[in-house]
C-alpha cells in the first residue's frame, strides 16, 4: 500500500496514520526507510507496551525496564537500515531487548550493593494487603485477575535468568520456538530444554500459592 504524502492537509495527515496502522511491520519499516518519519512512531506504538512487559518480567525492575525500552528504540532508530527485511521485525526488536536485559542482569550481579537493593525493594513491593484478605470475601473478577497476575509475576521472578527469559517469551509473549532460538542466540534443543525446566520450576513455585 502506498502512503499518501499530502503533508499540508490535516485530513491527509490522518489518512497517513490510518494507512500506517493498516500495514504489517515490514510495510511500516519500508515506509520509514522511504522517508516517512511517522512510521517510526507506529513501530513504537506497536511494541512499547509489549517490550516493557517482557523486559520488566525479565529483570524485575519496572523503572529500569522503562529506561531499557527507550534504549531499544534508540538502537532501532539508529540501526534500522541494517535490518534484514527478509526476517521478522518482531524477532529483531525482541533480540535487541533481550540483549539489553541480559546485560542489565549481568551488570547487576557484579554489583552486590545494587543486588541487595533490588532484593530489598522486591520484598517491600510484595508486602501487600492481599496477604491479609478475608478468606470469606468473594473477590470480583478484576481483583482475581490482579491477584493471579501478581502470583504469576512473583513466580516468574524466582526462575533462573536463562529459564525466565524463555518462559516469558513462550508463555507470556507467545513466541514460537524458532523465534525464541533466534532472539536468545541458542539452538532449538536448548530452548526446549530450558522451557521444560522453566515450566516444571514455575509449577512447583506457584502451586502453594493457588491451593
Amino acid at each position: 500500500m502506498a502512503l499518501t504524502a499530502l503533508r499540508t492537509n490535516p485530513i491527509a495527515q490522518v489518512s497517513v496514520r490510518e494507512q500506517l496502522r493498516g500495514l504489517d511491520d515490514a510495510g511500516v519499516v519500508g515506509a520509514f526507510l522511504g522517508g516517512e518519519e511517522r512510521a517510526f512512531q507506529e513501530l513504537v506504538d506497536r511494541y512499547q507496551g509489549r517490550l516493557l512487559n517482557f523486559v520488566y518480567r525479565t529483570i524485575g525492575d519496572r523503572d529500569r525496564a522503562e529506561d531499557l525500552v527507550q534504549e531499544v528504540f534508540i538502537r532501532v532508530y539508529r540501526h534500522i537500515g541494517r535490518f534484514d527485511r527478509s526476517k521478522k521485525f518482531s524477532t529483531w526488536i525482541y533480540t535487541i531487548a533481550s540483549n539489553l536485559a541480559k546485560n542489565e542482569l549481568r551488570n547487576r550481579s557484579r554489583n552486590p550493593l545494587v543486588l541487595f537493593q533490588a532484593i530489598r525493594a522486591k520484598f517491600e513491593d510484595e508486602d501487600r494487603p492481599l496477604q491479609f484478605e478475608d478468606t470469606q470475601y468473594k473477590p470480583d473478577d478484576l481483583f482475581r485477575k490482579r491477584h493471579l497476575r501478581e502470583m504469576v509475576e512473583r513466580s516468574v521472578g524466582q526462575l533462573p535468568a536463562h529459564h525466565r527469559e524463555v518462559f516469558v517469551l513462550r508463555e507470556l509473549e507467545g513466541k514460537s520456538y524458532e523465534e525464541i532460538a533466534e532472539i536468545t542466540g541458542v539452538n532449538l534443543g536448548t530452548v526446549k530444554s530450558r522451557l521444560n525446566r522453566a515450566r516444571t520450576a514455575f509449577a512447583e513455585i506457584i502451586e502453594p500459592m493457588v491451593k
